[in-house]
């Protein structure tokens, strides 16, 4: 890999990042099931609604990649378009930001990704009733353009990340950011305390009864709490 190889690729990407994007609802019928980068967009009235301030319609919202298939983990997991099952807060980071920055407005409360065994808080996910809200949100305020990652770059897709959001610096992003994302950070951590402060009684629920209870409201997970801290995109 050269600096030049690998701003050529960044500009490639910004410029088909930057293009036209699709309407969740058409995202699972167009986007390939291979590896790449994309970002989420927004208009200014969404950008408001987030409490985020507006840079203009050239910049996105979030990018992210899937070093895998955009198809499956972008269209599927963050989006749930055209997914066999819903879309879960507490598989997605983007979808852990957009809660919080919603919380208020959707009523959006913060609950462990695994109920049945509570840990790791700051992965929290969101009552099965605010996950349908939040994916009926997502569909109507944002959209998506889609990179897909040349099979013969020699650059690691992971440095071209990192470069478009250098440039482009996303207010949904967390990680390689140049700036602070202090509000966005606290937003996060009052979902992350109320899944820390959840219990079966504040669902209405009291033991033994309540797990099987639980097991009809949520999908069920199966990770430990290991793998609760795997990186996201």
């Amino acid at each position: 890999m050269t600096p030049d190889e690998l701003a050529e690729l960044t500009a490639d990407a910004v410029s088909s990042l930057g293009g036209q994007s699709l309407r969740i609802v058409d995202a699972a019928t167009s986007v390939e099931s291979k590896p790449g980068l994309y970002a989420i967009w927004a208009d200014q009235l969404t950008w408001r609604e987030l409490g985020i301030e507006w840079r203009g319609a050239s910049f996105p919202l979030y990018v992210g990649k899937s070093e895998s298939s955009l198809l499956g983990r972008e269209v599927n997991t963050h989006f749930d378009a055209g997914s066999s099952s819903a879309s879960k807060t507490g598989s997605s980071t983007v979808r852990r930001s957009f809660a919080a920055l919603l919380a208020s407005s959707l009523d959006l409360q913060g609950i462990p990704r695994n109920v049945e065994k509570p840990g790791y808080f700051s992965t929290y996910s969101i009552r099965p009733a605010d996950d349908a809200r939040l994916t009926a949100w997502m569909h109507e305020h944002l959209s998506l353009s889609i990179w897909g990652y040349p099979t013969t770059a020699a650059v690691l897709l992971d440095l071209v990340e990192t470069e478009v959001i250098r440039a482009w610096d996303p207010p949904i992003n967390i990680q390689k950011v140049p700036s602070s994302r202090a509000e966005l950070k606290a937003a996060r951590s009052l979902l992350a305390r109320q899944a820390a402060a959840w219990t079966p009684i504040s669902w209405g629920l009291t033991s033994p009864s309540w797990q099987p209870l639980l097991r009809l409201s949520l999908p069920s997970s199966s990770q430990s709490g290991a793998a609760s801290l795997r990186a996201e995109a």
